[in-house]
């Protein structure tokens, strides 16, 4: 039985939850190609802007502006008053799909990406190939995008870079979907990272990390694709708390004291795209 509460039905597929500024939940739907804002208070939806290209990851510059990753064509967008507009260019960093972004308070956003083309990979029988523990994943560079939309590489050689926050400390952490595990960087003044290192690692549990919120007293939550359940994990790996979903869970967004969670059957595009099976559930913290 689910320890969740479902706040909202009929998603195809939720992904990239953040609280917004204004305090209301901010998040993508890949197969409707919308980003909406959600008040978890009141019920009310609004749809914030439409992404052909499929949005993820958001984030917001210091003037509030949203930015939105478009998938597809591997771009960040910028929300102006006259609609979306490009603000930086991946494709000369991205070697797949564009994902997930974290934007920090200097309006630098790092962003990851596929890699590879992961789901044509399962629809031909990969998966239980990715789960052996010889299998080594391709790696792709996780991006970093000015403020001004200036691009360069961030870090190298990431397996699936997804899931991106800050600590406490300052230091990012990655989930890197296809290592099974959670890598930590150093964040020197100007963004750049340095001294890359293990923050857990998940593959004991069988655990490939897809979206991360990370919490004020230093904990990961950790969405993990595979598993119906959401759960926090420390520096070390030691997990403190599991929570049962009611379906695979994909993405996780803290939002005041409340933990919402992203929930579909499947991250196929051929079960999801077509159907509304995806989930925002919520539990208290």
């Amino acid at each position: 039985m689910a320890d969740t509460t479902v706040l909202r039905e009929g998603l195809r597929f939720g992904e990239g939850p953040r609280q917004g500024p204004d305090g209301r939940l901010h998040y993508s739907d890949f197969y409707d190609h919308e980003v909406r804002a959600l008040d978890l208070d009141t019920g009310e939806q609004e749809v914030v802007c439409d992404v052909p290209g499929q949005p993820s990851g958001l984030g917001w510059l210091p003037d509030g502006r949203l930015l939105v990753v478009s998938m597809r064509d591997r771009k960040v967008l910028r929300l102006e008053e006259g609609g979306l507009v490009e603000h930086a260019d991946l494709t000369g960093i991205a070697t797949f799909h564009a994902n997930d972004m974290l934007v920090d308070a200097e309006g630098r956003a790092y962003v990851g990406n596929f890699g590879f083309d992961l789901h044509a990979a399962i629809a031909a029988g990969g998966e239980a190939a990715m789960l052996e523990p010889g299998w080594v994943a391709p790696g792709t560079p996780l991006a970093l995008v000015r403020p001004d939309g200036s691009v360069e590489v961030a870090a190298e050689d990431l397996k699936f870079p997804n899931g991106t926050g800050l600590l406490p400390d300052g230091r990012l952490v990655v989930a890197e979907t296809l290592a099974f595990g959670l890598t930590v960087f150093d964040v020197a003044d100007d963004g750049s990272l340095s001294d890359r290192r293990v923050f857990a690692s998940l593959r004991e549990h069988g655990i490939a990390p897809d979206g991360i919120a990370v919490d004020a007293d230093g904990g990961v939550w950790v969405a993990p694709a595979l598993q119906p359940f959401v759960f926090r994990v420390e520096e070390g790996g030691e997990i403190t708390r599991k929570v049962e979903t009611s379906q695979l869970c994909f993405a996780v967004a803290i939002v005041g004291d409340r933990l919402v969670c992203c929930t579909a059957p499947s991250s196929q595009p051929e079960v999801v795209s077509q159907a509304r099976l995806g989930k925002l559930e919520v539990v208290g913290l």
